[in-house]
């Protein structure tokens, strides 16, 4: 009985049972914010397994934001569109790492299947890779998963949505890329190598032929979304993990994968020529008999390719009521 009035004095100290569990949490909150600024000091990607992820993402106390990456790194894995979002994902997390604006505000992690198969049982997730944010308070709602297949995987568009679902802007900043001012300087010295050899006659740069080539080239790639591709950095395709069927055409209008862009380009080419093929036999000096395989050619390539093409066009609006010559 002696020890109950000395408890209570202990509890009267602390502020009673509400403070010493408050104290208690806070103890704990902190020595979890110090493991993960530890772990981020050393990796701006945390590496998580079951056990990490459920007592630092999971478990409360939490007044800290995880976004977390879901892959399947392996290679035995074979997951193309992993690793081409691992080197985004990296990128992102270190623009926020080494900013000046970095806090313990917010943390990246990653957790692999091979490394935390339980993780995805327990989020009953079977897909690679996927995004998601914990905020610092509550469950994740509908929102904190990242959609994948209509905004890509590119650093840029991953920063936009840290952005809405945390308040927190990162600037992504790219390591430096030379491939492009190489290939310049190459195109720039082979120009001058040609007009150096023939200075003399130049002719070469009024081809008419040519720049036709180059300017058509230029229309098909652009035409068939190659700029969406390099702003949004979409995976190559889609390979289903219950069928293991692989999708080359995404099933929205408000996407596409990169794969659809080099179909989509080589049906365009297709209907191109036919077209070239036409006015070569309507407006030619060649024989009568030449014109006329011409011009059963093109037609051929037009209706074959266009249909073709409104065929994706009809893969991608659900409901477009037209086709042509294929369903």
């Amino acid at each position: 009985m002696a020890a109950l009035p000395v408890l209570a004095l202990l509890l009267l100290a602390w502020g009673g049972p509400g403070a010493v569990g408050q104290k208690r949490k806070e103890m704990v909150l902190s020595e979890k914010v110090n493991q993960l600024m530890e772990w981020a000091s050393k990796r701006s990607v945390i590496r998580m397994n079951g056990d990490k992820f459920r007592r630092l993402v999971k478990a409360p106390p939490r007044n800290y934001s995880v976004i977390v990456m879901f892959t399947a790194l392996q290679p035995h894995r074979q997951c193309v569109v992993c690793k081409q979002a691992d080197e985004e994902y990296q990128i992102l997390a270190n623009s926020w790492r080494y900013s000046s604006a970095f806090t313990n505000k917010i943390f990246f992690a990653m957790v692999d299947f091979d490394e935390g198969s339980d993780v995805f049982q327990l989020l009953n997730m079977n897909s690679a890779p996927t995004f998601i944010n914990f905020p610092a308070k509550g469950k994740p709602k509908r929102g904190d998963t990242y959609e994948l297949q209509v905004r890509g995987f590119a650093a840029e568009q991953l920063a936009r949505w840290v952005a809405d679902r945390t308040d927190v802007n990162i600037r992504v900043i790219r390591p430096p890329n030379y491939a492009g001012p190489l290939m310049l300087g190459l195109l720039l010295a082979v120009v001058g190598g040609l007009v150096y050899l023939r200075g003399s006659n130049l002719d070469f740069l009024y081809n008419k032929t040519g720049w036709a080539f180059a300017a058509l080239c230029f229309v098909l790639a652009m035409t068939s979304g190659q700029m969406w591709n390099h702003i949004r950095g979409p995976p190559y395709a889609h390979k289903n993990p219950h069928t293991g069927q692989v999708n080359y055409i995404h099933g929205s209008s408000q996407a596409q994968f990169v794969a659809e862009t080099h179909i989509v380009l080589l049906f365009n080419a297709g209907v191109t020529l036919g077209m070239v093929l036409l006015h070569e036999a309507a407006t030619s000096d060649m024989d009568v008999g030449k014109r006329k395989i011409m011009c059963i050619a093109g037609i051929g390539l037009v209706v074959l390719f266009f249909s073709w093409l409104l065929s994706v066009f009809r893969s991608k609006y659900h409901g477009y009521p037209y086709r042509y010559v294929f369903a």
